[in-house]
This record gives structure tokens, sequence and C-alpha cells, in this order.
């Protein structure tokens, strides 16, 4: 249903059945000065969901609160029968090894070859020992070997990632999150630094991967385009709040209007 209001109120309760439910989240970078205000949310098990507004309204906040990547102030998120926003230390690892984050900037180590950027989305599997010298089973090598043909990078498994165009690094970058076998996949602004044509390139393999997968995806995004023809619902934010919840066919110029304040910008 499309809401111009804030999302409709999730299960009170820890959930198993894959979908991610946000109660009440609030982050405050500076006490008292909330980046998100309150966020409550459902998301399905599926599909993909676009998050968009403009900068400074908490998009990207919203993707590290789900992750961890930062601590919210307060507030529960759900997610395969655990509260993430409570988990600490080994069990807040366990949990991260299943969900997949794809970055802006690609977030690649730049030395290593593109088949060890790729292998590394399995640390969180195996020792310490092991991840220090960078050892992996041959299921895991074959593994990525497989992921690298699905994201059309394999003839440059032994190249350098520093050597990579933009959309080549954001292929390995996907293929890595892949390797962690994640149950949701999370992507801030993953085309902002790629141009049109590779933009949607790199979203129609994000969305063919993880519906393959059957895996739901998180995709904070500023090109309201781009998000109306890949997603499958929309979520607007405005000031740190959710302003419109729908299916993109529901988002209108006079919900957009709301989301970014204004209609300049729709000209």
């Amino acid at each position: 249903m499309t809401q111009l209001a804030t999302a409709s109120e999730p299960h009170n309760q820890a959930n198993t059945s894959g979908s991610l439910v946000l109660k009440n989240l609030v982050m405050e970078y500076v006490p008292g000065v909330p980046v998100l205000s309150g966020i409550s949310l459902e998301l399905e098990a599926k599909g993909i969901t676009a998050i968009i507004g403009p900068s400074g309204t908490g998009k990207s906040t919203l993707i590290r609160c789900i992750n961890r990547l930062v601590d919210p102030t307060s507030g529960d998120i759900f997610f395969k029968g655990q509260n993430l926003a409570k988990l600490k230390g080994r069990q807040l690892r366990y949990a991260r090894r299943h969900i997949g984050m794809v970055f802006q900037e690609y977030n690649l180590l730049e030395r290593l070859s593109v088949m060890e950027n790729v292998l590394s989305g399995r640390l969180g599997y195996v020792s310490a020992f092991r991840a220090w010298l960078r050892k992996f089973s041959p299921e895991d090598i074959d593994k990525a070997f497989e992921l690298l043909e699905q994201v059309g990078m394999a003839d440059f498994a032994n190249q350098r990632a520093d050597a990579l165009s933009g959309g080549q690094r954001q292929r390995v970058a996907i293929a890595r999150a892949l390797m962690q076998s994640p149950d949701i996949l999370l992507a801030d602004e993953p085309t902002s630094s790629l141009d049109p044509k590779t933009s949607v390139e790199i979203l129609d393999l994000m969305t063919e991967q993880a519906r393959l997968r059957h895996i739901p995806v998180v995709i904070n995004i500023h090109d309201v385009s781009l998000a109306k023809r890949f997603a499958d619902r929309i979520v607007g934010m405005s000031a740190g709040k959710v302003v419109f919840d729908g299916p993109p066919e529901d988002l209108q110029n006079d919900h957009l209007k709301t989301i970014y304040g204004g209609e300049d910008w729709l000209s």
C-alpha cells in the first residue's frame, strides 16, 4: 500500500521468515540531533527495495545501521530470528557473515588480485590463522571462479584490482558479497560513481543474482529513474523519516516534491 507517511508498524517479535524488520530505529551522531528519527519498516524476504531521498537524509546511515557498520542509538533490527541491534562480539561477527554489502567506492583491496578480493568474502568462515595466510579450501576457490564467471570477470581473475575500471570493480565487489552466501544483500549508492550505461548493467546484475539466490536486496540510490526501473518497492526518506512507501508505479511527482522538497529539480 502506498503511503505518504510513516510506514506501517512491523511485528514486535523477532522473526524467522527472513524478512527484515526495523522498529523505531534512531541514530544520532550528535546527541539530540537525530539522523534517523524512529524508522519502522518491514521488508520482505524477497525482492528489490530502493531507498531514495536527498543527500543527508539518512539513507546511507540506515543501510549502515542494518549491518552494524554504525551502532544505532536506539531501536531494533530483527533479521533471521535475531535482533541485530543488540548483538556484540562473536555473535555480531557471525551475523555479519550472512549480510552481503556492496559499497559506493567498491572497498576492494587494491593491491590484491580479483580472485583474492572475491575470496576475501569467505574470511568470516575461516580461522584467524587461515585468514591471515589467505588459505582457502578448493571448494571456496571453485565457488569464486563460478561467481567471477557469473559477473563477467573470469578473464580478470589474476589481475590486480587497481587496474580495473569502475564498472569492473563493482562487479568484483558484487562477487565478493555473494561469496559470503548472504541471506540479504545491501548496497550503498552502488552506481553513483558509474556512467549511465554501466549503472544499468550493475543494477541488472545485482537484481539478477539476488533473484537467482532468492535473497532480498536493499539499495540506497540517488537516481529515481533507476529506482523505478529496478525496484519492486520504493521507500522515500526525508529528514530522517519515511515519507513514502510503495510500488514504483505509485511514486508520483507530488511524492517526489515531498521527498526532495520543492519542485525545481523536477523540471
